[in-house]
């Protein structure tokens, strides 16, 4: 099966989510093949449907300091960071079952597979959502607190919607090289006994984003079973 890829460049999370909407009726309508879009935001905040407002710890004055846009939006999850050097991923495809946690699992496996080509071992905790290191690779974080390298810690966020027609939106985030600072704005994903982590904590030099958006792509076709063509809007 065909599925389109657009890569995007930076784009701010209104345009993107008005274009997520858009192909996403024109994939229900039969007009358009299924699609990925890949892409970066300038710095923002996003609370998903289990959102709580205290997970936002940065008061109204520190937002606007640092320029951040916060928007409350219709995927799971709670409160998570968009910023550059993080690739976002949007896969706007027609499932052909009910399973939507099923499809969840496939994007973690996605990432998963991503990074081991990329040399970094990512994993998947029960019960929690998105990609894990776990703590013996977490442990060679030098940014992260000491207390905070004997843990687990998340390297991707995932929050889907799948509307009545089966047709989702929303995906991933896989910290690249983000100014990590920004995730101590809020309580990411509202659980705050772990740490965030990114690829360049374990590499020097950090992967380039275009060699991650390879490597996901690849990855993206072959859990999803698809054959991804490059395109254009």
């Amino acid at each position: 099966m065909d599925c389109d890829l657009l890569d995007l460049g930076t784009m701010d999370y209104e345009t993107a989510w008005s274009l997520q909407n858009r192909l996403a009726a024109e994939i229900a309508r039969g007009e358009r093949a299924n699609t990925l879009l890949l892409l970066e935001h300038p710095h923002t905040f996003t609370f998903g449907r289990s959102g709580k407002a205290g997970h936002l710890i940065w008061n109204e004055t520190e937002l606007a300091a640092r320029g951040m846009k916060v928007h409350w939006v219709d995927r799971g999850g709670d409160i998570t960071y968009h910023g550059p050097g993080q690739l976002v991923g949007y896969p706007i495809i027609r499932l052909l079952d009910s399973d939507h946690v099923g499809y969840v699992r496939k994007l973690e496996k996605v990432l998963i597979l991503a990074l081991a080509r990329l040399g970094l071992a990512g994993g998947q905790i029960e019960g929690k959502s998105g990609v894990w290191v776990q703590a013996d690779i977490a442990s060679r974080c030098p940014r992260c607190k000491a207390t905070d390298r004997k843990k687990p810690a998340k390297i991707a966020a995932i929050g889907v919607k799948v509307d009545a027609q089966g047709i989702t939106r929303h995906g991933f985030a896989l910290n690249v090289n983000p100014e990590m600072e920004y995730f101590e704005g809020i309580i990411p994903c509202g659980i705050s006994a772990y740490p965030v982590v990114c690829l360049a904590d374990f590499f020097e030099p950090p992967a380039a984003m275009e060699l991650v958006k390879s490597e996901v792509t690849r990855a993206f076709g072959e859990v999803l079973n698809f054959k991804i063509r490059q395109t254009s809007i």
